[in-house]
């Protein structure tokens, strides 16, 4: 009885460490790499974990084994180490499990396998629900802020979720690290299924497919392995790039990305760069998806980053003054994420400590974020800036215009440069269309007087100042 007590207290032990364990990785990693671990046994002071395979036992290990080990010493601090096994065949695997309920040396395999679908997961899914990546309820159209830098993949990404035919085969959306892909996949997949939930859609990132082909290929199922894939009406895959090198796995998707376009079903790619670009990817793949719509996310501006951020704090209902969600627009130019996690740890830090949230406070807040994104000041990124912030052409900065709204951004950008550079004067000068020196002059007297005066103007020009200082 005790023993059987025994085995019960470490199956419950068990079945809340992997509740936690996919509470805090997340529905996709956990269906993806978490969900066919299985409870093999203890001994003393090591609790040993089953996994299917060796490639699926490497990656836990090395993404999940120390969070493994900290969540059962949780349930239980006699626990020393947690360690996960790989169950290459069905027979192992039923081996494994035997050895648990019956307490003894391990029997000869045997002739079936245990019917405990939770020990033994032998089958490659058959369902789309059992690969199909989890979808992020916000990445959606209608939260997708929409600027010159992504308004052709924003516009193609629509199109082909409302269109009742193909309109383009594939559509390859790419750019960089937090620009939009992933949400306007996501979208895509959305409005595909509020409007048509008729038609079966796959989403999944490239490894992922790489994964299902090499688990069908380990049980000799590939059959079913491409009956689902090419059965679908639209097939998703997310960072393509993944497969860059992987022959075989680039050989089957190629295979596949054929028999969808050929029945005419819809493919959607994203990528961290273009196809003609892609390393590690076989000619034929590369021109393949180039046959269709290749839509390019190019770097945000500052216009677009701006909305973005007051996008964000309508949804968090924060009270930002207008001017930090300036000098964060100018600041933090990298991508849309690092922009949005600052917004993130400033509200926050204002929620948590109750302090008003500043410029002040924003620097320093952010103050690690912000020497990150730090470099040397020119005077040439000063006229950008100010350029950029006045709505004018950097070229106005070294025109012949007197108009004032030309002339007064122009001294503020001399103004600047005198104080944020080293340059002397005269090299000012040069930089700004080849003035005398004497001009630059005025414009540093001027700017300090209407500083003085007006303190709507003088706001201006400090958060300019701010940015470029960091």
């Amino acid at each position: 009885m005790a023993e059987v007590a025994d085995r019960d207290g470490l199956a419950a032990q068990w079945a809340r460490v992997k509740s936690r364990l996919r509470s805090e990785c997340g529905e996709t990693a956990y269906r993806g790499w978490l969900k066919s671990l299985t409870l093999a046994r203890r001994d003393g002071q090591v609790v040993y974990l089953a996994i299917p395979s060796k490639f699926e036992r490497d990656r836990v290990v090395t993404q999940y084994g120390d969070r493994l080990r900290g969540l059962w010493q949780g349930e239980d601090p006699a626990i020393a180490a947690v360690e996960v096994v790989a169950a290459a065949r069905q027979e192992a695997a039923a081996r494994v499990v035997a050895e648990v309920l019956a307490d003894e040396e391990p029997a000869e395999p045997l002739d079936e396998p245990l019917a405990t679908p939770e020990l033994v997961t032998a089958e490659p899914p058959s369902d789309l629900n059992a690969i199909s990546a989890s979808l992020d309820a916000r990445f959606t159209f209608e939260n997708f802020v929409v600027g010159k830098p992504n308004e052709l993949a924003f516009a193609a990404a629509r199109r082909v979720a409302e269109s009742e035919t193909v309109p383009f085969n594939p559509l390859f959306l790419y750019g960089g690290v937090g620009l939009g892909k992933t949400h306007l996949m996501h979208a895509i997949a959305w409005e595909i299924r509020r409007n048509h939930p008729q038609r079966r859609v796959l989403y999944l990132s490239a490894e992922k497919f790489m994964y299902q082909f090499i688990r069908a290929l380990r049980y000799r199922d590939t059959v079913a392995f491409k009956d689902l894939f090419r059965s679908v009406d639209v097939l998703m895959i997310d960072d393509v790039q993944f497969i860059s090198g992987k022959d075989s796995t680039q050989e089957e998707f190629f295979h596949t990305f054929n028999a969808l376009v050929d029945n005419n079903r819809q493919v959607v790619i994203s990528a961290d760069k273009s196809p003609t670009n892609l390393d590690g990817l076989e000619e034929r793949l590369r021109s393949r998806l180039g046959w269709g719509l290749v839509a390019d996310i190019h770097p945000t501006d500052y216009e677009l980053r701006l909305g973005i951020l007051q996008s964000k704090v309508e949804r968090v209902d924060a009270d930002i003054p207008p001017k930090v969600m300036e000098f964060l627009s100018h600041k933090i130019s990298s991508n849309v994420r690092e922009l949005e996690g600052a917004l993130n740890r400033v509200v926050a830090h204002s929620t948590l400590v109750g302090r008003a949230i500043t410029l002040e406070m924003v620097q320093e807040v952010l103050s690690d974020l912000l020497k990150a994104n730090d470099r040397r000041v020119t005077i040439e990124e000063i006229q950008r800036q100010v350029a950029s912030h006045y709505n004018m052409r950097i070229s106005d900065m070294y025109s012949a215009r007197r108009a004032r709204a030309i002339a007064r951004p122009r001294q503020i950008a001399m103004y600047l440069s005198k104080h944020l550079t080293q340059r002397s004067l005269p090299e000012i000068g040069r930089k700004f269309g080849g003035r005398d020196h004497t001009t630059v002059m005025h414009a540093v007297k001027k700017v300090d007087e209407l500083r003085a005066t007006d303190r709507h103007f003088d706001a201006d020009v400090d958060l300019l100042r701010r940015m470029l200082e960091g």
